[in-house]
């Protein structure tokens, strides 16, 4: 049985382990990234000096943005099934731009289809435009978070235009952000998948190529050859998430014309003295607000209500005001009984928001 090594997350240490472990020749490892707060989450979770679980190439670590990172182990196969789904639904193999750390699992496959397409991946470093100016690639593909195509939207779209297909993940991507790119040409597919999925899975609400979507009541089911093999060292949250070839994730969905469609989190609804309350609509209600330029809203556990629902606004608008807004187009007891004004949300590397650090800063 193999130990895990902990190698440097940079673009050309993971590339060189991947291209050895998908030849069959490499031993599994875990990259780290170069902060130290985020090497030290990694070397937790993915636990280098116990003996390492069968069936596993790479240990990836959950970003944690609600809870305690955990350690993903995915398989060879499983990162292998996962390049050939997407090159299959995208065309065929190309050259891909990397825009994002290669310990997050979308950066991670940007190296995987490399590899196998035989292409030499181009680090975007800190000009996007240029580095995009490099590739030479008769299919030239990237993947990114929603901020980062907000951005470039804003500050380089002839550059997005270049790209065969941006596949973008790692979090929700708005209607309004589909109907930016739509508008400069820009062929951005909205991907939904997670590290356990090996990134992501089903692209613009189709699954690829070897992928069954399924439902627990409005919980989103996954099922397919690109599954992770379970969390390192925790056999029994593995056998909770992981059943008859089925992964349950923590997403609530439906299917719409055949497509699916992603409608929040089960933790998005919260029971606030006794009265349901649905997260999403609260923030989505927030945003069409003209003096809230970003927000979300949490449940944070309250004593007196079970949970109280929190808003947090970048935006000059006040509590009051806010829960007025509300409340003029959903129910009065869904309007936030706490606003917190921020400059801006925290960000994860990932691309996501912070979750965990805003509880954390109102408990």
């Amino acid at each position: 049985m193999y130990t895990l090594r902990l190698i440097p997350g940079t673009p050309d240490a993971v590339l060189s382990a991947l291209a050895e472990v998908l030849e069959g020749s490499g031993t599994p490892f875990a990259p780290l990234p170069a902060d130290p707060a985020g090497a030290a989450r990694v070397r937790q979770a993915a636990a280098p000096d116990e003996p390492l679980e069968a069936d596993c190439a790479v240990v990836l670590t959950t970003s944690g943005s609600s809870g305690e990172p955990k350690g993903v182990l995915l398989s060879r196969e499983a990162l292998i099934a996962s390049a050939m789904a997407t090159h299959d639904r995208l065309g065929g193999p190309g050259q891909w731009l990397l825009p994002m750390q290669p310990y997050f699992v979308g950066g991670l496959q940007i190296l995987t289809r490399s590899v196998l397409a035989g292409t030499t991946p181009v680090v975007a470093g800190d000009n996007f435009t240029a580095a995009a100016e490099t590739m030479t690639g008769v299919r030239r593909y990237t993947a990114m978070v929603p901020t980062q195509l907000a951005r470039y939207l804003e500050s380089e779209p002839d550059a997005l235009r270049s790209f065969d297909a941006i596949v973008i993940g790692g979090a929700a991507t708005s209607a309004e952000l589909k109907a930016r790119a739509a508008a400069e040409q820009v062929n951005a597919i909205p991907a939904y998948g997670m590290t356990e999925t090996g990134s992501g899975c089903v692209y613009a609400g189709v699954p690829l190529e070897g992928t069954e979507v399924g439902f627990e009541g409005d919980r989103i089911l996954i099922k397919g050859p690109t599954l992770f093999s379970g969390y390192r060292l925790r056999p029994e949250l593995t056998a909770e998430v992981l059943r008859d070839g089925w992964f349950r994730t923590q997403d609530r969905g439906r299917l719409v014309d055949g497509r699916l469609q992603v409608i929040g989190r089960l933790d998005d609804v919260i029971i606030s003295g006794g009265v349901n309350v649905t997260l999403p609509a609260v923030q989505t209600r927030l945003l069409q607000h003209p003096e809230v330029l970003d927000a979300v809203v949490l449940g944070v556990p309250d004593a007196e209500w079970g949970s109280r629902v929190v808003a947090f606004v970048v935006g000059e608008a006040g509590r009051d005001e806010l829960r007025d807004f509300v409340a003029e187009e959903l129910p009065r007891t869904w309007a936030p009984r706490e606003v917190v004004r921020l400059a801006a949300l925290p960000m994860l590397a990932s691309g996501k928001v912070d979750r965990q650090g805003l509880l954390d800063g109102v408990r």
